[in-house]
């Protein structure tokens, strides 16, 4: 089947956060330019999904109050062990209405307050949110930046898991925001600290199933199996299939123990119901429409490769980050010499490239834009043709 990634669908006064976050920004902002921020899709959605959606409604289905059904927890279990060779209990499936929440939940249910969290920056935000709202003790452990890829620095890591107030870590994998995939040794060597230390591991891996050509991702599980005993592992199709506000996620605990500690806290939050409507398209995406994704991926490597290519032509000295999963391209633009609050006024007021900051994933982004490039190729190639005239003119190259 032949899917549409050419069509930008204007989302302007249609309620979308990250269309109103641009507008707010810069009230003066073109007609026809889009965000590259927020990590949603302005693209037609995928067929099938619609489809599902369609035919419920119009069959007389009813958005009443509803729970995971044996037909969509076989989904969620075929697709765990079709996409990620990963085979999972039905039982371990908790749902709940995104990834966030249940990782505040996993905070509340298996730590407490003063306990020191792991995070490794730079990192997806709402992981500092979520450790210092909740009153625990972030503990900060920077990747390291090599020629262009970033690692672990396990040296530290183990000093911090060492700590008698070190009760878990939160994991980003595929890493967002800098587009990396871990390998399984990283995997395997980030579970045996967390094994020594008896740390709980909370592996958020909603961009697991966006793995770009020649890339494999391990699911956190499968690195180290010992790792199940104490082990939360964070799935939803939001990212893959453009469905996050349908509120749907399923996170995954083997251990029965855990699992009932998570359980209770989120009852305990109130929280007892999943969208409706997402149950639907979940599993219609997880049995239909798997050829959709293919084919995002491929569309967002060959952006990558576009962008890639455009940059190393009109300024190489911004640094284009290999691009392994996610659809967000992490951008070096330290070697231009502005400093960061610069590049956003740059960006934000004379270009009108909205991306978001890479000061907002820690100290550590500095310097970066994160860019969602899952978007169509000409969207892409008009902010980075405005991105550059307004660098050109700054640098004094115009």
């Amino acid at each position: 089947m032949s899917y549409d990634f050419s069509t930008l669908v204007c989302r302007t006064n249609s309620g979308s956060k990250k269309w109103d976050l641009m507008a707010a920004s810069c009230p003066n902002v073109a007609t026809g330019i889009a965000p590259f921020s927020v990590a949603d899709l302005d693209i037609p959605h995928a067929p099938e999904i619609v489809s599902a959606l369609t035919d419920f409604l119009s069959s007389g289905g009813i958005l009443g109050y509803a729970q995971p059904s044996v037909a969509y927890l076989d989904a969620v279990a075929s697709w765990m062990r079709r996409r990620h060779g990963w085979d999972i209990e039905p039982s371990w499936v908790c749902m709940t209405p995104g990834i966030v929440p249940a990782i505040y939940t996993a905070i509340r249910a298996l730590s407490e307050p003063g306990d020191a969290v792991i995070i490794s920056t730079p990192v997806y935000y709402p992981f500092f949110e979520a450790i210092e709202r909740t009153g625990r003790t972030l503990a900060r452990n920077p990747l390291i930046l090599e020629d262009g890829h970033y690692r672990y620095d396990f040296e530290q890591l183990e000093e911090l898991a060492s700590h008698p107030s070190t009760k878990m870590m939160l994991l980003c994998s595929p890493h967002n925001p800098i587009g990396q995939a871990w390998s399984r040794d990283d995997l395997h060597r980030i579970a045996d600290i967390c094994l020594a230390h008896d740390v709980v591991l909370v592996s958020d891996e909603i961009h697991f199933d966006l793995v770009m050509p020649g890339t494999t991702h391990t699911v956190t599980a499968l690195a180290h199996p010992e790792i199940s005993r104490q082990l939360i592992v964070c799935t939803a199709p939001s990212k893959s299939f453009n469905i996050a506000g349908l509120a749907t996620s399923n996170i995954i605990i083997p251990d029965a123990e855990m699992r009932r500690r998570f359980l209770a806290e989120h009852a305990a939050q109130g929280e007892t119901a999943v969208n409706t409507l997402g149950y639907i398209a979940c599993q219609a995406a997880y049995e239909r429409a798997e050829g959709w994704l293919d084919a995002l991926i491929e569309h967002v490597q060959q952006n990558h490769e576009v962008l890639r290519d455009f940059l190393a032509a009109r300024m190489p000295e911004i640094v284009v980050h290999k691009l392994e999963a996610t659809y967000l391209q992490w951008l070096d633009l330290r070697p231009l010499g502005i400093v960061p609050e610069r590049l956003e006024e740059l960006f934000t007021q004379e270009a009108q490239v909205f991306f978001d900051e890479g000061y907002i994933f820690g100290e550590e982004g500095a310097g970066f834009e994160r860019m969602n490039i899952a978007c169509p190729t000409k969207t892409m190639l008009a902010g980075l043709e405005r991105m550059i005239a307004v660098l050109e003119r700054e640098l004094g190259r115009a």
